[in-house]
């Protein structure tokens, strides 16, 4: 992947394999000294137990330059959370757990929710949108860089590359998204990106005409991708989606509150690996099947907005349309795996392709039947405005669990 291509839409910031980690790492410590960075790790309590995390944090051990790692526990009870405190005791860098399920926080979602301000649902945009909040509401960091804990090819290089764009202050980039290869075990992976969204995005194009929102879009190589960073004056005005349409709402956010020239998409790995989804034909609630529903809904959301007419009928000729593409492109997915000596399970990718196209008419039903739906989280400004005193009460309430359990 170490080419030199560019787009013309964002700025795709490449590995050349010129420059070394350590160089990289010199200038993210100068940088760093005057405009802190943090990291947050958005986690469930189960991936403590996994293979990924302990990896995750030996290599974190190594970066010099982070102010702080926030980490957002999800779905632990009292005992996992002590248990979580002395797992994460291991990290040589300043460290703050918010135990999201916890008496202190609970008491903090309440009021959100009593001025009807809370996420609607669990899971990582929950996460993250609370990790952002007690960010700025320390007021420390300049830059936030956000990856999963799941990444078992992790180190400490693909860091250094996803923030660097944003704590760089000579660079204009407001927001890096990082792209990789997802190649694991001699076959290759990231159904939902090469899938859905690619040949949704061109049938998109095709069906409804050019629109700068969607070739905006389509310039980005994993838009999928869990790794991502920003200067901390963008955070008070972001949106985060509730639903699995995280990563695509953040790009919807990126394009209406940023110029193009404000964002840039960085290879940060040509070895990357995570925790793979179902696809969960026979349950529309759970795995891919129900992250390609929320995916194909944040699109057509954004497209509404952007003031596109949308119709079953739109939606019939969209799905048609993207059918016929993807498997085009499964064509051309078969033919790059086999010459880089890789696995393709045509049969599989062909039913994959058929659950999508499915899933993207039940999209369009879902859109039609409550087209007012909002499942963006309020940003922290309008939190903020509501509640003057919500984000220090939460610094205070992370401190207090720290205090009773340290």
């Amino acid at each position: 992947m170490a080419d030199f291509h560019q787009s013309g839409s964002i700025a795709t910031l490449h590995n050349l394999r010129t420059t070394s980690t350590e160089a990289m790492t010199r200038e993210l410590e100068i940088f760093g000294a005057t405009r802190k960075i943090n990291l947050i790790l958005p986690s469930l309590f189960s991936e403590l137990e996994g293979d990924a995390l302990p990896n995750i944090l030996t290599e974190l051990n190594k970066v010099p330059y982070l102010n702080k790692i926030v980490i957002g526990l999800d779905r632990a009870t009292e005992e996992e959370y002590k248990y979580a405190r002395e797992f994460f005791s291991r990290l040589n860098i300043k460290h703050d757990i918010l135990w999201n399920d916890g008496p202190r926080l609970q008491t903090i979602d309440k009021r959100l929710k009593s001025l009807n301000l809370s996420p609607n649902e669990p899971g990582k945009g929950r996460n993250v949108w609370f990790c952002i909040g007690y960010t700025l509401a320390e007021a420390e960091a300049a830059a936030v860089a956000v990856h999963d804990c799941d990444v078992v090819t992790y180190d400490a290089d693909m860091l250094a590359r996803l923030v660097y764009p944003v704590a760089n202050p000579a660079f204009p980039y407001q927001m890096s998204k990082g792209f990789y290869p997802r190649v694991a075990d001699g076959k290759l992976n990231g159904r939902v990106s090469r899938l859905l969204v690619s040949p949704l995005l061109l049938a998109l194009k095709k069906v409804v005409g050019p629109r700068d929102y969607l070739e905006f879009l389509s310039s980005f190589r994993y838009p999928l991708a869990g790794e991502f960073a920003m200067r901390t004056g963008i955070l008070p005005d972001m949106r985060i989606p509730s639903d699995w349409g995280l990563e695509i709402g953040l790009l919807s956010e990126a394009w209406r509150n940023l110029s193009p020239q404000a964002v840039c998409q960085v290879e940060i790995s040509d070895r990357y690996d995570h925790k793979h989804q179902d696809l969960s034909p026979e349950d529309a609630s759970k795995g891919l099947s129900r992250m390609s529903v929320d995916i194909c809904k944040a699109l057509y959301r954004k497209m509404a907005a952007d003031g596109q007419v949308l119709s079953e009928e739109v939606f019939r000729s969209i799905k048609a349309t993207y059918y016929r593409m993807a498997l085009d492109l499964i064509d051309t997915y078969y033919n790059d795996a086999k010459m880089n000596g890789l696995s393709v399970d045509r049969h599989a990718e062909e039913s994959a392709v058929e659950l999508f196209a499915a899933n993207i008419m039940q999209a369009g039903a879902v859109f039609l039947e409550n087209p007012m739906e909002t499942p963006f989280i309020p940003n922290w400004s309008r939190v903020n405005a509501a509640d003057p005193t919500i984000l220090t009460d939460m610094v205070k309430a992370v401190a207090d669990d720290n205090a009773q359990y340290g």
